[in-house]
Formats: structure tokens, sequence, C-alpha cells
């Protein structure tokens, strides 16, 4: 598996798009990223729940179905970490395990609250984040994870709190420091303020809704650009229409038979279904 480590050390900005499940894993790799992302929020509204409702359990499996299918570096939104600082000890190793590269904790009460949904954010203290950050560089058992402290004191107070929070959390270890600018005013004010390396989640709609390119982005230190919802959001529209034409007649007029056999092929191919096939063919089906 490439380090996490080795990519964010380039001046240009990995870019980490979401996934879900092993099968969407080998389309990001196909499609040539670098870098995958397990989103907290996209999993529970795949679940038809929220993140507030996910545990680490499952959040772990997810990531192992993942890495046994795709060795590029898989950064897991660990929303906040499942625990306090003592808890830490449990999800970092579990998180070492499962082989992610990464782990993105933010500075969120527990349990989370649907609240943030509607923008009302609950924030544990700048201290009680800290030790948190502090606890979780104590519990790795390598160097290889690369920890994520995230702040949501932008939305929560102003963007002078979310930079002294996160300036906070990369005193007490945190590798890469994720604080959310909303505008491109406030990823100027950001980056011309904060040392790299930098994270940016990106919004709904890429980062032409936030009015950046990548190189503007790499150019102020964010070195991990992650999207946590377009794919999810392309495929809940597909399946909309799939579901809504097939209710009268069996069918969907936007995927005729010629491609649906095309795209099984596809799939196929991406599963690399021929040489399981040739595995068969060389033992049990001689």
């Amino acid at each position: 598996m490439t380090n996490l480590r080795a990519l964010i050390d380039d001046a240009e900005p990995v870019v980490a798009p979401l996934v879900l499940n092993p099968l969407m894993a080998k389309m990001a790799e196909a499609a040539g990223f670098r870098a995958l992302y397990l989103g907290g929020g996209a999993t529970g509204y795949a679940k038809a729940v929220l993140e507030a409702n996910l545990n680490v359990s499952e959040m772990v499996q997810a990531g192992n179905d993942i890495r046994t299918v795709s060795d590029l570096p898989l950064i897991l939104d660990a929303a906040a970490g499942w625990g306090d600082a003592m808890h830490m000890h449990r999800t970092i190793p579990m998180v070492e395990a499962a082989g992610f590269a990464a782990i993105e904790i933010e500075d969120q009460i527990l349990p989370k609250r649907a609240h943030h949904h509607i923008g009302i954010e609950h924030m544990i203290s700048l201290e009680l984040m800290a030790a948190k950050v502090r606890e979780a560089v104590a519990a790795r058992r390598g160097d290889a994870l690369v920890i994520v402290a995230r702040t949501n004191g932008v939305r929560s107070s102003d963007i002078d709190d979310g930079i002294r929070r996160i300036e906070a959390y990369r005193e007490a270890g945190a590798d890469m420091l994720l604080i959310s600018p909303r505008n491109p005013e406030e990823v100027r004010y950001i980056g011309e303020r904060v040392a790299p390396p930098l994270v940016q989640i990106v919004p709904a709609g890429g980062l032409p809704a936030l009015g950046m390119t990548v190189e503007e982005m790499g150019e102020l230190g964010f070195r991990l650009l992650i999207d946590p919802v377009m794919p999810l959001l392309a495929a809940y529209r597909a399946w909309r229409d799939c579901y809504d034409s097939m209710r009268d007649g069996m069918s969907d007029s936007k995927l005729p038979p010629e491609e649906a056999r095309g795209l099984q092929q596809e799939i196929h191919q991406t599963i690399g279904l021929d040489r399981l096939i040739d595995i068969e063919k060389a033992t049990v089906e001689r």
C-alpha cells in the first residue's frame, strides 16, 4: 500500500473521493485516484440513518471490506472518535488493524446529534479535544497512521476560533488539520495563517461550489481534498430514476438491454471474474 504520508509531502493535493464498498473502491482506483475516503455521513445515509447512529465496529468492518480489494490509502471519517481521550486506546488500534491510512477526528460531543445537519454544532472544549489528539497519538503502534484533527469552530463561532483550536490540536500531535472554510475568502485567510498540511472537505457540487481550483488549494497549503458525498448523490439519482422506470413494465428506459449487458460485463471485468474462472479451470473444473 502506498504510504499516505509520502503523498501529502508533495505540493500537489491528493484528491480522495468517497467510497462505501469494495466495488466503489475498485472503480475509483480504475479512474486514477490516489487515495480513498470512507465517509461517515454518506455511510449513515446508505444505511438510512445518520453518521451519529454508526459505531466503530461497523466502520472498521467496512474498511476491512474495502482494503481487501484495494491497496490505495483509505481515510476513515471517525466522527468524534467514538469516545473521550481514554477511548482512543481502543479506537486507534482497531483502525490500524483494519489497515486505514488516516483517521479524521472532530471536536464534537458524544453521542453526536442530528442537529449538526441543520447547522447547530455541539462542540467539546479545546482542552478535551487536544487531550483526545494526544492520546490518539500515544495509542498508535506505528507512525504510518495519519491523524487528522478537525474543528467545526468556523461554523460554530468564527474563523479565528477555528484557527485557535486547530493550532492547539497541531500542538497536541495531529499530523494534518481540517478547519472547513466555506468560501474563497475563508480559504485564503486560513491558508495564509495556518501552516500546511491542511485538509479540505469539498462541499456538495465539488470545488466549483467552493469557488476554488485544485491548484489554488495546493498553493495555499491544502494537501488533501476530500469529496464526501458526490458519488452517493450520483448513485442516489440513478437508483431513484431506475426504480421509477422499473415500476411499470420492469424495464429502465434509460438503460436499454444492450447497454445493460455491457455494464454487467464491465462489472465482471472490474471484480476480476476472468481470473477467478481461470483458477477454477486449473483446480476444481479441470
